[in-house]
């Protein structure tokens, strides 16, 4: 991977994605090769239509012809004259009732709900039993998931070799474009001899079956229902399929329920991965970090390209802010080295999206290849083989899901040590900007982000390794695609909700430091001058008015340092309590600098008692100033500003205190004078989370790429 590739390939796969949601008219070919990631996505997610080109629907019915040519000469094929499986040595001459036969047997997985069970035998204690979850969501596959089944497995039945007949793909192309879904079993497939199960149910609604259901209806006007398959066809005035020579076992011996899973999996966790480059940039910037880390040089002496990527990205996303610096340079935030939750982000990033291209890379060439079996060549010869096993996709779900937890595990620990004053150098205690002995308004969060890391941690376990043989022996192994695919797609929601979590803790952070800018600004002339009145009050060398040497205004500008220094270690405490603090560890140092009188202790202290009452009177009035109108943009770095933006303007998610909360969670949003568009720190977090999942916030973050 040369430098760079991760970003290029992100840009390319978005915009992609983006023209083809512009130009919603345009359909999605299918041929057999050139079918991507963005293009199963924009079925799959946003409804886009699909065609058959001509010259697949040709090159498949020459093919098909040779298939029925070898039929008639009596040649044996598993799942045709014979069964399939461990039930391969049954021979049978009724090829078309076994191909129905086939679809037939693969209904066996459960589905609940809205069904035609009879549950008269239960009393009605029991049948009135109140559901442990949702009996549809619990048992079915979302209708994006099989949406893209639909979509994969009519372009994987487009190589000719699979010797199906044209009219199976156009019956996919028009499920898809009537939008009617087939319901499919969540559970019930060992990704072995493909999908078997999940695909005998979209077979069944191609054969019209009132046995099984799918969805139906306008999704705006009037919602989805469920109806029998019967019924399904006769909405979207389909006529239903005759199932002949291979049609039924080339339909369900394939691998596109996993990787059509996986292809949506992918696709949040590569922009999960972005968004996490995006997120320690601003990470270091509210952390006030050194550039140091993401130096060239560390990457050329140890050149993984996706160490040295992620270190280039980053460098560039904080270019011109004013809170991340060069350790030479190191300011009263700094330490000499940086936590490792940034310092060494590059390195702990890099390996991820090297696996997430890779993961790509095996699912591309899956969803353009022929997966059923038998295939046949050119000669029309019959070759029995494995391609229907799904282990390339089970390889791509694991590398995904346990990148999902290695982001999470970096993105909670940058949330966790901004929100503890012990590791945020100088952010107060859990980012209130109230008084801390008043608030703990992010402490719910990292209580937050702890549960959610503990659940990315027992999802990234591997699922592979669980395989059990099946069909009395006959499927020694099976990749369990499917299963790690769902199980990738759960991580990826759970990471979803941790980095919303920590977008909106940055956010906060950062107007924190730009208020903290500003109270310094405004208070630091305001010292010196107290400073140098009591020095010339005290020594008779300076002038009365503090106008005079140099040396007063040197000692004025050293205390003024500590000053800072001592403010930003003591951010636990209340502000006064904060400021005297402080104060007091500053008095010796002034004592030593003036005469050893009464008179002089007697001003010290009176300075000490000044400066405290100036600190307090300007950091509530700079505080109230910056609570009206917060906008940390002037110190931040180009990438972090746009995030920024985001949260604040387009999601109006505000700065937030008690106060806020404390009145928000009151008002019932009814009012047209209402101005509290959220009314808790969840429902904040959540806007930042449907912004991810609809797809709108990743514009943003490949923005950020794009303008590196």
């Amino acid at each position: 991977m040369a430098a760079g590739e991760f970003s290029r390939f992100l840009i390319s796969h978005w915009r992609e994605l983006h023209e083809k949601l512009r130009s919603h008219d345009e359909e999605i070919v299918v041929d057999g090769k050139s079918l991507s990631l963005a293009a199963v996505v924009a079925c799959a997610r946003y409804g886009q239509d699909v065609v058959i080109s001509e010259e697949t629907i040709e090159a498949v019915r020459r093919h098909t012809e040779k298939v029925f040519g070898q039929l008639r000469d009596g040649e044996v094929m598993s799942g045709r004259h014979s069964s399939w499986g461990s039930g391969a040595p049954i021979r049978t001459l009724a090829i078309e009732q076994l191909q129905r036969s086939i679809v037939r047997d693969g209904h066996f997985s459960i589905l609940s709900g809205e069904t035609d069970f009879d549950i008269s035998h239960a009393t009605r204690t029991f049948s009135s039993a109140i559901p442990l979850s949702d009996p549809i969501e619990a048992t079915s596959m979302p209708e994006s998931w099989v949406r893209a089944t639909l979509l994969i497995r009519a372009n994987t039945l487009a190589y000719p070799n699979s010797g199906v007949r044209p009219v199976l793909l156009e019956k996919l192309a028009q499920l898809l474009n009537f939008d009617v879904i087939p319901r499919i079993p969540l559970r019930g497939s060992n990704s072995g001899v493909g999908d078997f199960s999940p695909l005998t149910y979209v077979g069944g609604v191609l054969q019209g079956k009132p046995a099984v259901q799918a969805w139906i209806g306008d999704r705006i006007q009037g919602g989805r229902k469920l109806i029998p398959g019967d019924e399904a066809l006769g909405y979207a005035e389909m006529e239903p399929i005759d199932l002949r020579a291979k049609d039924g076992l080339a339909l369900v011996a394939g691998t596109s329920p996993s990787s059509g899973v996986a292809c949506l999996a992918i696709h949040e966790a590569i922009c999960l991965a972005a968004m996490s480059t995006v997120l320690t940039a601003m990470s270091a910037e509210a952390l006030c970090a050194s550039n140091s880390s993401f130096h060239p040089l560390h990457g050329e002496l140890r050149p993984h390209p996706g160490q040295r990527e992620c270190a280039t990205l980053i460098l560039s996303f904080v270019r011109g802010s004013k809170l991340v610096s060069d350790e030479a340079q190191a300011n009263e935030f700094m330490q000499r080295a940086d936590r490792y939750s940034v310092r060494t982000s590059a390195q702990w990033m890099g390996p991820v999206i090297e696996d997430l291209q890779l993961a790509h890379t095996q699912l591309s060439t899956e969803i353009n290849s022929s997966v059923d079996n038998p295939i046949i060549d050119e000669a029309g010869k019959m070759l029995h083989g494995g391609n229907f096993q799904a282990k390339s996709v089970a390889s791509a779900m694991e590398k995904a899901r346990q990148g999902c937890q290695s982001l999470g595990q970096m993105l909670f620990a940058q949330c966790t040590e901004l929100i503890n004053p012990a590791t945020n150098k100088g952010l107060p205690a859990h980012l209130v900007v109230d008084e801390p002995s008043q608030s703990g308004l992010f402490k719910g969060t990292d209580i937050l982000i702890s549960a959610l890391q503990a659940e990315l941690g027992f999802l990234s376990n591997p699922v592979s390794s669980h395989v059990q043989f099946a069909e009395g022996g006959y499927q020694a192994i099976n990749s369990l695609a499917l299963i790690s695919a769902r199980y990738t797609l759960t991580a990826v929601d759970v990471l979803t909700q941790l980095a919303a979590a920590h977008l909106i803790a940055l956010c906060q952070a950062l107007d924190l430091r730009a208020l903290h800018i500003q109270f310094l600004y405004t208070l630091a002339p305001k010292f010196k001058v107290l400073t140098r009145r009591c020095l010339g009050e005290c020594c008779e060398q300076l002038s009365p008015g503090g106008e005079g040497g140099g040396s007063g205004s040197e000692v004025a500008y050293d205390l003024w340092v500590q000053l800072s220094e001592q403010m930003s270690r003591t951010m636990d405490m209340d502000s006064r309590q904060r400021f005297e603090a402080a104060m007091d560890h500053l008095q010796t140092r002034l004592l030593r600098e003036v005469p050893s009188t009464q008179q002089s202790l007697e001003l010290v202290q009176q300075w000490n008692s000044d400066c405290v009452n100036e600190a307090s009177q300007v950091y509530g009035t700079v505080r109230t100033r910056y609570l009206a109108a917060p906008d940390a943009t002037p110190i931040l770095g180009k990438a972090t500003k746009r995030m920024y933006k985001y949260v604040r303007e387009t999601l109006e998610v505000p700065f937030v205190g008690s106060d806020y909360l404390a009145s928000a969670e009151w008002d019932d949003g009814t009012s047209h004078s209402s101005k509290y568009k959220y009314r808790s720190m969840g429902a904040m977090i959540s806007a930042v989370y449907e912004a991810m999942r609809n797809g709108a916030l990743y514009s943003v973050v490949v923005d950020c790429f794009e303008h590196v």
